[in-house]
Order: structure tokens, then sequence, then C-alpha cells
């Protein structure tokens, strides 16, 4: 192997491994899953999950069908997506724009750095969500149904670089290492063919 192609090589992985290597999804099943009043409403339902201290949010896709009770309308039904103490996050309506009740099916996802919106979670790395209502219709209980589906949140967790040693700095730490062998040993056969012709 050639030194170029050595070092095209190396190159190559020192990228892979600093690129988004550290990304991870997790996936929420949000079937019959009610939603009651206004945030903070006691009768709420409240799912918090773990994705690891100070963890990066970055993204969101969902496939989900939903209900909205009369005289609810779908685009009332909301989630909010927050860290443990609700100061930083987003609100997700999947039904914006349609003022009207029913039962109907929302697909999509959204970039959130690309949005703006992106947020990091607390040193306790819940992230908290909460199914709510933007008004809350006194005529009906519950005023909307998440009936079935998933929601699946993309995060970058963040790590103590003292605790796990980040792969990009062993790659290129070995690569170095190799090239410095590879050089040692061409400038050896050098000598050893200058040697022979003298």
């Amino acid at each position: 192997m050639s030194l170029n192609a050595l070092k095209a090589m190396l190159a190559g992985l020192t990228l892979l491994a600093s690129s988004s290597l550290f990304a991870a999804q997790i996936t929420v099943d949000i079937g019959g899953v009610n939603s009651y009043g206004e945030i903070g409403d006691p009768a709420n339902s409240i799912i918090n999950q773990f994705i690891g201290e100070n963890s990066h949010l970055t993204g969101i896709s969902y496939d989900i069908n939903v209900t909205a009770y009369r005289p609810s309308w779908l685009e009332e039904l909301g989630l909010s997506i927050t860290n443990s103490k609700g100061t930083e996050g987003i609100f997700f309506n999947p039904g914006i724009g349609d003022w009207f009740a029913g039962t109907t099916s929302y697909s999509g996802s959204a970039n959130l750095v690309d949005l703006g919106l992106d947020f990091f979670v607390g040193n306790d790395g819940i992230l908290r969500l909460e199914f709510f209502e933007d008004f809350d219709d006194f005529g009906v209980n519950p005023d909307g149904r998440w009936n079935f589906g998933t929601i699946t949140f993309e995060y970058t967790p963040q790590a103590d670089p003292v605790d796990v040693p980040e792969p990009a700095t062993a790659l290129l730490l070995g690569g170095g290492a190799m090239l410095m062998g590879f050089a040692g040993r061409r400038r050896r056969a050098g000598k050893a063919s200058a040697a022979v012709t003298a």
C-alpha cells in the first residue's frame, strides 16, 4: 500500500469518525394516550423518557392517528416536548389548521437544528412529554385521544470526555502511529539500498 493511499484511507476514517457517529433515536408509542386540558392540567398524560444527561434533541418524526371529541378540534391536540423542568423545549400540534372534530392520521418529520428549535435536556437526562389541549372544552372529558402510532426523537447524547474517549481521537492517534511506523520503515529501506549500491 502506498503512502498516499494510506493517507487517503486515514483521512476518510477520521472524517467518518468525527461525523454524527453519536446520533441516537428513541421511539415512543403514543397509543391510547388521552389529553384533557391545557398545559399543567393534572389529568394530562405525561411520559418521561431518559435520553442521557444534557442530551441534545435534534429531530422528530411521527406517524400517528388522533381523535378530537366534539366540541374540541384536531388543531387543539398538543404535545409539549421539554426538559424535565419545562424551561426549554417545543410544542407539537400535528393537526394545525384542522378546525374540526374527528379522527385522522398525520405523519412527517422535522430537523429541529435547521428550524432553530433544537434544545438540550438537563443534567437529569429526562425528556418530558405532556399531552395537552390548547383549549379545554368543558363539555367533554377527555378532549382528545392519541389513538395509535409512534413519535421518534433524534438526539445526540452528551458524554463527559474523561469518562468516554472520543473515537475520532483514537483514530487520529492510531493513524499517526501507523504513519510514523510506515515512514520509519521506508527510511530504513532507503538507507539499506544506499548501502548496497555504495
